[in-house]
């Protein structure tokens, strides 16, 4: 069963990422202090571990997650398009995928290569609305479904 493996946040503008234990995310702040977490279709973005290895391994680097800059990293789950409108359900947290987290320039600065290595199969993550207000927790599992 696919699992929470991190989390974090970013209180400022290209500031650092800072990686929590557990996080309390809403519908009016997405991840807690996290400073893009207002309300919208990009409340939180969700990176997958096997889809960031993927694009790390194709420029031959060693990156951390938080390179990527998104909230949540997980484990056993791969996105695509089909994904869109699809919930993901992490703990007692549920999220609505709105779309891909396109890559930017900023991974590029990060290292060269990182934007390109990003840009295929939704390497980038997902983009989250918020449904509902929860305590999440590394190791939460994780279920991705279609809304009823």
């Amino acid at each position: 069963m696919p699992k929470l493996l991190a989390i974090a946040y970013k209180t400022v503008k290209r500031g650092p990422m800072n990686e929590v234990l557990c996080a309390n995310v809403t519908q009016l702040s997405g991840v807690e202090k996290d400073v893009f977490g207002r309300p919208g279709k990009r409340q939180v973005t969700v990176l997958s571990k096997l889809q960031w290895q993927q694009a790390c391994h194709s420029i031959e680097a060693d990156l951390p997650w938080t390179t990527r800059r998104a909230n949540l990293l997980v484990d056993d789950l791969v996105f695509s398009c089909a994904d869109v409108g699809k919930h993901l359900h992490i703990g007692e947290l549920r999220l609505e995928i709105t779309g891909e987290t396109d890559p930017c320039k900023k991974m590029e600065i990060a290292h060269v290569g990182l934007e390109a290595a990003l840009t295929p199969d939704w390497r980038g993550g997902v983009t989250c609305r918020v449904l509902n207000d929860a305590m999440i927790h590394l190791g939460d599992e994780i279920t991705l479904v279609n809304p009823s």
